[in-house]
């Protein structure tokens, strides 16, 4: 079975014809003039110095490549020549300061060059998973494939380091991301490699201690899911949305290779996901602490995190499944978080979003302890613009433009409707 790409559907009207304009005329503008304020985009051009404000954080690369990824698929249906020009500019950045291997990163390349793969929680290799899928969606959109190049350059330098000189100084990615990346990388190039490479990150998984150690006191080993191998596995444990994007990956390759084992894997623990571990919402991730899963029905109202990119990686998590086959659960969770965990992410005008969605808010309950200075902590009352972890607003830009790509699968005799939205569509 396989999934119908978004870009063979189009969504002909109703709701989220109407949500997809919306996302394409403001959400995509809104969301890059905070990162351009707040010089995300600048920090591709390399030049920041000692002394210099605005050090480039270790994750901006992501939001970047996130907003050019969910870009790239607006464009898919709506010409937006300086979108274009913005995404061509940061290409041109992320090439030019791109070093002898390939290797890109804002922040490595500009400071704490000696810590290049030393600390897997630097988000190195989750930086690059974005940028690679970036570079596919650019690809598959426009044609233009110096991005892409680029990505292949790094990827390959990637498997150098890890997978063949294992010179790094951890065995897997801190931050799952890369490997369903490379999944993609290899559905765009055909190189083998690239999925022998998310195979390989996916098998090591959980089978090197010295993995967790930089946690240091204040997290354990369930924290990135390194516990166990991922074959092993039945339960959700540890940080929501690496899990979720860990699952993804590990999806992908059991469906790339045929591998049984990794898939009942999968269906564990979205089986203690679903019946155990998430809101009706289909928000997962009940504790602040950590952005985690906690215990089996531990899902308290007024305090979930129920982060938004969390839902979403859960949808992307589903709809993988269903590539093993028809099973109307997995396409019911999609609709949960489609309609619910993901979509209480962005106000109704496309500028603003939440990265926590609890159940239930009471402004006036948030202030129950009235004889103290030190509060409870609760989410916030309103969606705001922008956050200093902005991971979420791009997240939903590229949930939105490729929701179609959540609609249909097909096998060698049918055709398979997963979510009734006006469409047309070409298989």
């Amino acid at each position: 079975m396989k999934n119908i790409d978004y870009s063979a559907v189009k969504i002909t009207g109703g709701y989220w014809k109407e949500r997809q304009k919306i996302n394409a005329d403001v959400t995509v503008k809104a969301i890059y003039e905070r990162f351009a304020e707040t010089h995300r985009f600048d920090a591709l051009k390399c030049e920041w110095k000692d002394g210099d404000p605005d050090m480039p954080h270790i994750f901006w690369d992501s939001d970047v490549a996130k907003w050019i990824e969910g870009t790239s698929y607006v464009l898919n249906s709506k010409d937006d020549e300086k979108a274009v020009e913005i995404i061509e500019e940061s290409v041109n950045r992320i090439i030019e300061n791109s070093d002898e291997n390939g290797y890109f990163n804002s922040h490595f390349l500009v400071t704490e060059q000696e810590k290049r793969f030393k600390n897997r929680d630097c988000h190195e290799l989750y930086c690059a998973g974005h940028l690679i899928e970036a570079a596919v969606a650019y690809y598959n959109t426009t044609g233009k494939d110096r991005f892409l190049k680029a990505m292949c350059r790094y990827a390959d330098y990637i498997e150098k380091v890890f997978k063949i000189e294992k010179s790094a100084a951890f065995a897997t990615p801190g931050h799952p991301e890369l490997e369903l990346a490379l999944i993609k990388l290899y559905e765009a190039t055909g190189e083998t490699r690239y999925k022998d490479l998310a195979k390989y990150f996916i098998d090591e998984h959980g089978r090197h201690p010295k993995d967790a150690e930089y946690l240091g006191n204040w997290a354990n080993e369930h924290y990135n899911q390194d516990e166990m191998p991922i074959k092993d596995r039945s339960t959700a444990e540890g940080h929501s949305v690496r899990a979720m994007y860990l699952m993804c990956g590990a999806a992908d390759v059991a469906y790339e290779y045929n591998d049984n084992e990794l898939k009942e894997a999968c269906e564990r623990v979205f089986d203690n996901i679903i019946k155990k571990r998430m809101y009706i919402t289909g928000g997962v991730g009940s504790t602040n602490i950590g952005e985690a899963f906690s215990i089996d029905y531990d899902l308290p109202n007024r305090t979930a995190y129920t982060e938004t990119c969390a839902a979403i990686a859960l949808a992307f998590f589903a709809n993988r499944m269903l590539k093993f086959g028809a099973n109307a659960k997995y396409a019911d969770i999609v609709e949960k978080v489609i309609y619910n965990g993901a979509l209480s992410g962005i106000s109704l005008d496309g500028k603003s979003f939440f990265y926590e969605n609890p159940l239930e808010i009471d402004p006036d309950f948030n202030n129950v302890n009235t004889s103290t200075r030190q509060k409870e902590r609760f989410p916030i009352t309103k969606r705001l613009e922008y956050f200093g972890c902005s991971c979420c607003p791009p997240n939903i830009l590229r949930f939105i433009a490729s929701i179609s790509g959540f609609m249909y699968t097909e096998d060698d005799s049918t055709v398979y409707v997963h979510q009734y939205i006006n469409s047309s569509a070409k298989f």
